[in-house]
């Protein structure tokens, strides 16, 4: 099968959906499908990449690190054709997600639409941030999925928030899958010397775009609670972005610095070292679709604290494989990981074989398997439609009116943003 994904965000970009593609390639090419990606430019982008089409972009929209893909691309087309793809799969409403839909309408190609992002969540972003820019977003992802053929739900949670929005195409819940392999060996004692981190330390960990819709204030005073009741305590934090100040802050009017380790962004061998220095993994984040970090601690061991929010409720079991809470105070928060900490040796060990067994429902394998027989299914079903009577007028005009109506919102989502064209996400 020949599978054309446009995404906003790719490598060498750190995020959910950047991931999220490229971990889906991997696992279509490894089974022998042809994968062609677009995506904007980014600084340092790899020099050898197979089958990706780059994009020019403005770079570093509002100060931060993402590139805006410009959504008119006329030289795709020979590409694309030379490709013939079986199905287009876009990341994103916007963007490079117009160009997504332009090209399957106009191919007669299905379109599959993953709604990674609770857009409303990112708008502060964006210059003009209101409450009807957050409802604008709601109304143009919901309205794209609508002009989607299939839409794919990263959670069940997303899967019945995009229900009740209004989503009438079908949904089917697929999560980013974890890769078991890159997690499962790790030198978390070379981690904890590199870091200063003692050998008998407890470390609680966190990974993640350090970005205030992470929540990670709250989760920071949450940690550093705990680790003032705790001398032997210490927080591995894996990320960078504008909320490592109030982190450093924290810990530093705490009088707690020492204790607190930010390892910046790590590479595969690198971040599972880390993971594997980690004694627990803590979470607080409540804008997530699913829980890809989540799911990655747990396949390196780890027992997780996080709060009860989409992504997390599906992933953590509550003193199963962690803590999931309902109350979203620091002090219950904090609670929850001295929990963890008392745990006797034995009930810490059931915690980490019941999160490997977790990780182990989230394989990679499990979801590119759902994500190909949709593929198969949708495909089969656009061949059906293409073999119909030619549509009649109305239905045309339609079509032409809906396509009309997205490009319109785009446009005065792109006036309110930049005064201009464009407008921007921030995704995890």
């Amino acid at each position: 099968m020949n599978i054309l994904i446009l995404t906003n965000t790719f490598t060498p970009h750190v995020g959910g959906v950047a991931r999220s593609v490229e971990a889906f390639t991997a696992e279509y090419r490894k089974r022998g499908h042809r994968v062609l990606i677009v995506a904007p430019e980014f600084p340092n982008m790899p020099q050898d990449e197979v089958d990706v089409v780059r994009i020019n972009a403005i770079q570093n929209f509002n100060a931060s690190d993402f590139s805006v893909a410009l959504p008119i691309h006329p030289q795709l087309s020979e590409t694309i054709d030379a490709f013939r793809p079986d199905v287009v799969h876009s990341q994103h409403p916007f963007l490079l997600g117009t160009t997504a839909f332009r090209l399957a309408r106009h191919r007669e190609l299905p379109l599959v639409f993953t709604h990674h992002t609770l857009y409303e969540q990112y708008t502060h972003y964006v210059p003009g941030n209101s409450p009807a820019l957050k409802r604008f977003a709601i109304e143009l992802a919901t309205r794209y999925a609508n002009l989607s053929d299939q839409v794919f739900a990263p959670s069940e949670s997303i899967r019945d928030l995009l229900l009740e929005r209004g989503v009438s195409t079908p949904i089917a819940v697929v999560p980013t899958g974890v890769r078991l392999e890159n997690f499962a060996r790790g030198d978390g004692g070379a981690m904890r010397r590199e870091m200063g981190i003692p050998a008998d330390a407890f470390v609680v960990g966190h990974l993640g775009r350090l970005a205030p819709e992470k929540n990670l204030e709250f989760l920071t005073r949450a940690v550093a609670d705990f680790i003032s009741r705790n001398s032997r305590a210490h927080f591995l934090v894996i990320g960078t972005g504008p909320s490592e100040a109030t982190i450093r802050d924290v810990f530093s009017n705490s009088g707690m610095e020492a204790q607190l380790h930010i390892a910046g962004i790590l590479q595969q061998q690198q971040l599972t070292d880390a993971l594997h220095a980690m004694d627990m993994f803590a979470f607080a984040s409540t804008s997530e679709t699913q829980g890809m970090v989540l799911t990655e601690a747990m396949a390196a061991g780890l027992p997780v604290v996080a709060l009860d929010a989409p992504g997390a409720r599906e992933v953590v079991r509550e003193r199963q494989n962690g803590r999931l809470l309902l109350e979203a105070t620091p002090t219950t928060f904090s609670a929850a990981l001295q929990w963890v900490f008392e745990r006797p040796p034995e009930k810490m060990h059931d915690l980490k074989q019941a999160a490997l067994a977790t990780a182990e429902t989230f394989s990679m394998p499990r979801s590119a398997d759902k994500a190909l027989a949709c593929y198969e299914a949708i495909k089969s079903r656009s061949t059906a439609d293409a073999d119909r009577d030619v549509l009649g007028w109305e239905e045309v005009m339609n079509f032409i009116k809906t396509e009309w109506d997205v490009l319109k919102s785009v446009a005065v989502a792109s006036e309110v943003a930049l005064s201009s064209r464009l407008f921007s996400e921030k995704d995890d």
